[in-house]
């Protein structure tokens, strides 16, 4: 094998080496055992609204003050308003197929600082199946929970939020007024 050739081998197999990628990790707002925390609610999901900054399927945290990190390596399994979709429908649906209310949900805020903590504030309406304007129930709940430094311990503390705004939305269903802010 002549030099040439050998320089060149050299530097395909470095080249290739280079375009090498982190693999790209999926994770999921619903828990691995979503039937201990559903709150048997049954309530339809009319829509969900989220900040187009973070609908997306990458996962998005914050940096500092006024910076934001799109990752490349750590995904939802769908975008950001489908992942949320689904962990609420787990969470509300009590496996009866009767429901008895329908919510609008509008996220206004989705912040994600690993080490620090993870925060969802929602705008959220309410309303019996088959009821007037009048009855609809219009509320909001900030909730936060902390984060240790790990991508997967944030997602763990979106899954808490989740979990509690989907116990909010149900209290709020069947007392007909908001849940105070804990």
């Amino acid at each position: 094998m002549g030099l040439p050739l050998k320089i060149t081998l050299f530097a395909a197999l470095v080249l290739l080496a280079a375009c090498r990628s982190d693999p790209i990790s999926f994770h999921t707002l619903t828990p691995a055992q979503p039937g201990a925390s559903r709150n048997g609610a049954d309530i339809a999901i009319e829509s969900i609204s989220v900040p187009p900054q973070v609908d997306r399927a990458q996962i998005v945290i914050r940096q500092g003050n006024s910076g934001v990190a799109i990752l490349d390596t750590d995904w939802w399994s769908a975008t950001l308003a489908d992942e949320l979709r689904g962990a609420l429908v787990d969470q509300l649906s009590g496996g009866v197929g009767q429901q008895r209310a329908s919510v609008r949900i509008d996220v206004q805020r989705f912040d994600s600082i690993p080490g620090q903590y993870a925060l969802i504030d929602v705008k959220w309406r309410v309303r019996p199946l088959g009821a007037a304007d009048a009855a609809l129930l219009s509320c909001r709940s900030v909730l936060q929970t902390p984060s240790g430094p790990s991508i997967d311990e944030l997602v763990t503390a979106q899954q808490n939020n989740i979990k509690r705004l989907a116990a909010h939305i149900a209290q709020g269903a069947s007392g007909s007024r908001c849940p105070p802010q804990t």
